[in-house]
């Protein structure tokens, strides 16, 4: 009877852990991901004028645990960072398996751009230049794309973005660009970025006529003197592909001059 007692007991505590363990791995397996996007500042914390502090980076990613993040200003190897691979760096204290670093430009002596960071395998990855006006003076900037697989078995496209502030044609033609781009994609898109412009701006208004964004009369992501703006966004396309849960701007003022955006998605 006893040893009856002991089977039966051992066989629920093992259908417990079934149970918590399926619970677990539900949202991505039921097609949810989460979505970050974060400019770092090349990982300096504005408080602490040229410090580098790869570690509090990516204890804000392990913190907030998401599926994939499009990260924007990014060193790798160069002189004002320490000659350290930031993208490289970031993955492993994060503890991320896939990332593609797409190059903006030379800097300081090594690569200085953004990047897409996923627990996910990438395939498919891009980097496109993007236009600027020559008469602006702006910096170039590029378009970083790459295809994730998720553990349900279905792909889509991310991707990752940092528009140039300079003049008032850039971003705008930037942004064209990028929805030309992205515009040619069969798989649904969720891209995230510093898209330097706020919410009534032409150039976030060419952002939603092709994505739906996960927030509207969205709360600030950087300070400027005493101005608080939204500048850092996630979007997505088709719209009837995706829905949201949650989406938050976290409170995170030390790590970089920008708060990281998070967002939920269902993938219907």
């Amino acid at each position: 009877m006893r040893r009856v007692l002991s089977r039966l007991l051992l066989l629920t505590v093992i259908q417990v852990v079934v149970f918590i363990s399926c619970r677990a791995a539900a949202p991505a397996d039921s097609g949810f991901i989460k979505f970050m996007t974060y400019n770092v500042h090349h990982c300096n914390p504005p408080s602490k004028s040229g410090v580098i502090d790869v570690d509090a980076i990516a204890a804000v990613i392990k913190k907030e645990k998401p599926d994939i993040i499009a990260l924007q200003e990014i060193d790798v190897n160069t002189g004002r960072s320490g000659k350290i691979n930031e993208a490289a760096l970031l993955a492993e204290k994060a503890g991320y398996h896939s990332f593609h670093f797409s190059k903006t430009i030379d800097f300081d002596g090594g690569d200085y751009g953004i990047m897409i960071l996923s627990r996910y395998p990438l395939s498919d990855m891009e980097t496109h230049k993007l236009p600027t006006d020559p008469a602006t003076g702006g910096e170039p900037r590029v378009l970083s794309v790459a295809t994730a697989a998720l553990p349900n078995g279905k792909k889509i496209r991310v991707a990752s973005v940092h528009l140039d502030f300079q003049g008032k044609t850039n971003s705008k033609l930037q942004m064209t660009e990028v929805n030309k781009i992205l515009g040619k994609e069969k798989l649904p898109v969720i891209i995230g970025g510093d898209f330097n412009a706020a919410e009534n701006s032409e150039t976030i208004g060419l952002l939603d006529k092709e994505f739906t964004r996960t927030c509207k009369n969205c709360a600030f992501t950087i300070e400027e003197g005493k101005e608080k703006l939204a500048i850092d966004f996630i979007a997505y396309k088709p719209g009837t592909k995706f829905s949201v849960i949650k989406h938050q701007v976290i409170a995170e003022d030390y790590a970089s001059d920008h708060r990281p955006v998070m967002a939920e998605l269902k993938i219907r």
